[in-house]
């Protein structure tokens, strides 16, 4: 990361007592996502995952009053069991989006006996932007994600 962009990073660290193996199965089975990848009452009704780099990604979800909140992007790396990278600055193949928000960088670190280090950082654009992200909930929101993420790759 450069210094300007970690300027704008929010970062989630979290030690998990499951399998690296199991977590990056839970993140990239898109028939699974609805268990654990958003908030309840929070929900995931459409996902799609093309795991791939410059492979394409969906996640529809939706809110408890019918609000729905469409995310398109793209894969920019992809090492099985260890990290996922994606961006929300393309919809599809190389395709610009209308405004970008961030990237996600999600490792997965093995530190044996079945427990991982599990690190999700959203890198933004502007400070504004991580501004937005911080006042929507992100630390409550993606810790409560990742204590959901925890529960459901137990049953991988």
């Amino acid at each position: 990361m450069t210094a300007n962009t970690a300027a704008y990073a929010l970062q989630l660290v979290r030690e998990i007592d499951a399998p690296a193996e199991q977590l990056f199965k839970a993140w990239t089975t898109p028939e699974r996502m609805g268990e654990w990848f958003c908030p309840k009452p929070w929900k995931v009704t459409e996902a799609r995952v093309d795991l791939r780099p410059g492979g394409s990604s969906y996640i529809l979800m939706e809110g408890p009053d019918g609000e729905k909140i469409p995310s398109h992007g793209v894969y920019l790396e992809v090492v099985p069991n260890r990290k996922l990278v994606f961006t929300d600055a393309y919809t599809s193949a190389w395709v610009p989006s209308e405004k970008p928000f961030m990237t996600a960088v999600v490792e997965f670190e093995d530190l044996g006996n079945g427990r991982t280090r599990y690190t999700a950082t959203a890198l933004h654009w502007t400070e504004e932007d991580k501004k937005a992200h911080e006042e929507m909930g992100f630390h409550e929101g993606w810790g409560t994600v990742a204590d959901q993420l925890a529960q459901i790759a137990r049953t991988f």
